[in-house]
């Protein structure tokens, strides 16, 4: 009875529980990351995610505010879409497209990301969204030429030599306009009164700034007077000290202080708005810029509850279709190891044999195991033959030995020594028959001893032939022997002399008078080939097959006119598969016989 296999530990179980936990572990890896993926990009595109976005932007603001038009721009778009890995394109507000990073004809994302006007933006100095600023990169007609900035250069260097004699350290920069800047970093204690003194040379605007300025005086006055303010004090505009803006500090304080509240922040709106007046005509006009994932637009796609559903729901399909799958495929793997297995059980009297359906491992090893099946049945059959042929073969001369000894008892007969000749013969045969049994259960066994060393092959053969020299002369046959020169053997001489001795006395048993048996060697490649030859009646084809097989003779009604007990031909092959060699007979009926021995050719004698 098959034992009842557990649940948990039955093949298809353990399938089934591995493949759904493979599946429930692609699915949960797969929605990761669609989670993650869509988590970035709702985040670009609601905003979040503004650091790289305010970087393209503070460069394109950079550009604008250095440029009076947008020509030439597609190389510095192209540029940062390859840097930040981004989509980048640039359009007028009528959405006519000044450059693009994607392919011509491309469709624009949904909604521009940003507005880039330099007039209007803080982007260069602070992250954040996007207010009313200008950007310092746009300086219009405060730009210096090339010789006030060098007057303005040499100043800074001799700032710099005056400050250093007071031990003040210095660093020097420029701004957008050209103006040198000279900044005291780790200044002593108590020498703030050194900065104005060696600062003169820095101290006053140069003639294109102060034209610049006077014009941007003449747009604040304009405004004020629209507005009707009256600042109670003369209108004087200055640049910042650092040279980074327009309107010094200390006189805007002034104003503010000679103004009431309102009227100084209508005058910081007049100077806003001056200021843009004068900086349009050398900055690019405004536009629009979009940004997507490379050259697509940020997918819109919104965690809602309708999606979580389609979400799970997919994930669900996926792990039922994997189990379906799994137990289907379980079960077509199992049915035909139950039947293997079921087959196993029987009892070997009953042969069965499994339906082959399959042509996959389970289908070949359904082969294998009929295989095995009809081994089992030909090793079966021979065993019970085996059985037979050593009773009959240990039965005839033990019926003889018996049977004389009983009439000798009787005194029927005297125990002359021509019966006791015959006994002898009889017991001779019991003797070989059992040496021949003990020598192939050794092979079987694998502990058939071997004592090798260098044989030479002339010599072997010449002991062969003078040992069946008188039997070939008692039948009349002719034994002769040929080596083709000087070959050696790396064997037992005694087993070969065995197994040549059994192919002999086989061959001179069924080759009639006036016959010849013959002995030859050769070389062939590393191999040492023997042949053992006669001219008798041949074995027919249907018997060849058989030859090597034990107790097994030619002659149907197992007669020993012939002599032998059918262990010789079986003893020859497993000597030399002992000796790394093979044997295969071969015969035309009615031409003899030949059996060829091959065996791996010896070094010879050691010097």
């Amino acid at each position: 009875m098959t034992p009842r296999i557990p649940v948990r530990k039955r093949l298809s179980a353990r399938l089934l529980l591995a493949s759904a936990l493979i599946a429930l572990c692609s699915v949960a890896a797969t929605a990761w990351i669609a989670v993650a993926t869509t988590t970035s990009a709702l985040k670009e595109e609601q905003g979040q995610d503004l650091a790289a976005d305010n970087s393209i932007l503070a460069e394109l603001s950079g550009w604008a505010a250095t440029h009076p038009d947008w020509k030439g721009v597609r190389g510095t778009v192209r540029e940062l879409a390859e840097r930040t890995g981004r989509r980048i394109a640039l359009t007028t507000a009528d959405r006519t497209v000044l450059a693009d990073s994607a392919p011509r004809g491309t469709s624009l994302p949904p909604s521009p990301a940003a507005a880039v006007d330099p007039l209007h933006t803080d982007t260069y100095t602070e992250s954040g969204a996007q207010l009313s600023g200008i950007d310092p990169r746009a300086v219009g007609p405060f730009a210096l030429p090339r010789a006030e900035r060098g007057r303005l250069l040499a100043g800074a260097k001799q700032e710099r030599a005056c400050l250093d004699r007071f031990h003040v350290r210095t660093t020097l920069a420029f701004s957008p306009s050209g103006r040198p800047v000279v900044t005291a970093a780790d200044a002593p204690e108590g020498s703030d009164y050194l900065l104005p003194k060696c600062g003169y040379l820095l101290g006053e605007p140069t003639a294109t700034e102060r034209k610049a300025l006077d014009a941007l005086t003449d747009g604040v006055r304009a405004c004020l007077d629209d507005k009707d303010v009256d600042l109670r004090a003369p209108l004087y505009l200055t640049l910042e000290t650092d040279g980074t803006g327009v309107v010094d500090a200390e006189v805007l304080a002034k104003y503010q202080r000679a103004a009431g509240e309102d009227d100084a922040d209508t005058l910081m709106g007049c100077v806003t708005s001056a200021r843009r007046a004068q900086l349009t005509p050398y900055v690019a006009p405004v536009a629009e810029l979009f940004l997507g994932i490379g050259d697509q637009s940020v997918p819109r796609f919104d965690m809602s509850p309708v999606n979580k559903a389609k979400v799970v729901g997919a994930a669900g399909l996926v792990l039922a279709f994997t189990v379906a799958v799994t137990a289907v495929v379980a079960t077509r793997l199992v049915r035909p190891l139950r039947a293997l297995t079921a087959a196993a059980q029987q009892p070997p009297e009953l042969h069965v044999r499994v339906l082959v359906t399959t042509r996959d491992e389970t289908g070949i090893l359904a082969e294998a195991f009929n295989d095995l099946t009809e081994r089992r049945e030909r090793l079966e059959a021979q065993r019970k033959a085996m059985v037979s042929d050593i009773a009959h073969e240990l039965r005839t001369p033990l019926t003889n030995i018996r049977g004389w000894l009983e009439v000798t008892r009787d005194g029927v007969v005297d125990p002359d020594p021509a019966l006791l000749s015959a006994l002898h013969d009889e017991a001779l045969v019991l003797q070989r028959i059992i040496d021949d049994l003990q020598d192939l259960a050794a092979a079987d066994a694998g502990t058939l001893r071997l004592h090798r060393e260098p044989v030479r092959v002339g010599d072997l053969l010449d002991q062969v032939a003078g040992a069946h020299g008188a039997a070939a002369d008692a039948a009349g046959v002719a034994l002769r022997t040929g080596v083709e020169g000087e070959l050696w053997l790396d064997a037992d001489p005694v087993r070969m002399r065995q197994a040549l001795g059994n192919l002999v006395s086989n061959a001179l048993r069924h080759t009639p008078a006036d016959g010849t048996v013959t002995l030859t060697a050769r070389r062939d490649a590393d191999r040492i080939v023997l042949t053992v030859t006669d001219t008798g009646g041949g074995i027919a084809p249907e018997d060849l097959p058989h030859v090597f097989d034990r107790f097994w003779r030619a002659e149907k009604s197992r007669s020993r006119r012939t002599g032998g007990s059918g262990l010789g031909l079986s003893i020859v092959r497993h000597l030399l598969a002992a000796h790394d060699g093979t044997v295969v007979a071969d015969s035309t009926p009615g031409h003899g016989a030949e059996f060829t021995l091959s065996l791996p050719a010896g070094p010879g004698p050691t010097p």
